[in-house]
């Protein structure tokens, strides 16, 4: 294990270097920011999953649905500049998306997974979603499969396209290069989306990583009911995912340097925390990128009970997931996002920890890996100590 540690988180380097005993894990990095400071810059294993090249510090992997809070913020920017109306419906910015129901369809509609579009009746192949035209159009010509606003249901994939084509039409540009210009680089964040070929070498492979054998450390299983929709090719979660089919090689260098802002995310830990520290305070003395009201608007609830799409009750502000039992954060006032299987982001204003941590072997797990938890509980056990 190599990085850093500052006095009193001791337990977060514990609880990270038993994810390596006990759980699995076989290349990782942490990094957490206390008032917009570092405090923790841990990494350790291969930054390969199936190799055995050392992790650096640096290194960057492939985040999954931890980029949609990047995306989130860029609307939310947009509006924070006066440039975007959250009231306002998504047709004012985007007149083909007025068809098939969705006439009515506002803006915070998109970003609280409420727009009733998680699914394509006609799934795009990664070569066909990386098309930011074809992309959008697809989703614009989608009839809703439920009336807009008046549900929610979580939209794993289209959410790149909706959120995406937004961006591109209230400022003219791609959603990847205004990330680039208008936060990541305020920031001095290591996150991208669309990868630069400048960036590859730092990139690590990805893939799947088997359930550790130590009894009793996965200690939920599937509820019947998330099992049997997950495994209904008809269900509206089996569809949802597969909005992009077949699934993507997220090793490839072309889908790498597509930009999906729903799913194909590249950060370093660092550049996640650091990111989210941003969002809540001034970033080593600088940069701020969130106005405190912009802050409260991002992780006011907006959706909470049961999720249309992920058949568990789960709680989104705009564009985050909060603090609850689907998506378990560091506090009841936390906002962030997980990624599938592996990394997960967010910011606690209460206490002013932001965090990140990234991973290169993906569970099975949607949105509380078990390697996540452990570290936003060790998080959590070191504020308590310094509270007693």
């Amino acid at each position: 294990m190599n990085g850093t540690v500052a006095e009193g988180f001791e337990p977060v380097g514990e609880a990270f270097a038993a994810n390596f005993e006990l759980l699995g894990e076989r290349g990782a990095a942490v990094t957490v920011y206390r008032d917009g400071h570092r405090v923790v810059d841990l990494w350790a294993g291969a930054r390969d999953v199936d190799g055995t090249e050392p992790w650096e510090r640096g290194t960057a992997q492939v985040v999954r649905s931890a980029t949609k809070g990047v995306a989130a913020a860029a609307l939310l920017l947009l509006h924070q500049r006066g440039e975007l109306d959250l009231d306002a419906p998504v047709g004012t910015y985007w007149p083909e998306y007025k068809t098939a129901g969705k006439e009515r369809t506002l803006v915070r509609d998109l970003l609280a997974h409420r727009a009733g579009v998680p699914v394509l009746d006609r799934p795009l192949t990664p070569a066909e979603a990386a098309d930011p035209d074809l992309g959008a159009a697809a989703v614009a010509a989608q009839a809703p499969v439920w009336q807009p606003g008046a549900d929610h249901g979580y939209h794993a994939q289209t959410y790149s396209w909706l959120t995406g084509e937004l961006v591109r039409r209230v400022t003219g540009r791609p959603v990847g290069e205004w990330i680039a210009r208008e936060i990541a680089a305020p920031v001095g964040a290591g996150l991208w989306l669309g990868l630069p070929e400048s960036e590859r070498a730092r990139v690590g492979r990805v893939g799947p990583l088997a359930a550790p054998e130590t009894a009793g450390v996965l200690k939920t299983r599937p509820k019947r009911a998330v099992a049997e929709a997950y495994a209904d090719p008809g269900s509206l979660t089996r569809r949802a995912f597969a909005a992009i089919t077949p699934l993507p090689d997220e090793n490839d260098p072309a889908y790498r340097a597509a930009a999906l802002p729903a799913s194909n995310g590249i950060a370093t830990a660092d550049g996640l925390a650091r990111f989210y520290a941003s969002l809540i305070g001034e970033v080593d003395g600088g940069t701020r990128l969130f106005t405190p009201r912009t802050a409260e608007l991002a992780r006011a609830e907006r959706s909470a009970g049961p999720d249309r799409v992920l058949v568990v009750g789960t709680r989104f502000g705009l564009g985050y997931m909060l603090h609850g039992s689907a998506s378990p954060l560091l506090s009841p006032g936390s906002f962030g996002h997980p990624g599938r299987g592996g990394a997960l982001a967010f910011a606690d204003p209460e206490s002013g920890i932001a965090f990140g941590y990234v991973t290169n072997g993906f569970r099975a797990s949607v949105t509380a890996d078990p390697r996540a938890q452990a570290l936003v509980r060790a998080v959590r056990t070191a504020l308590g100590r310094e509270a007693g």
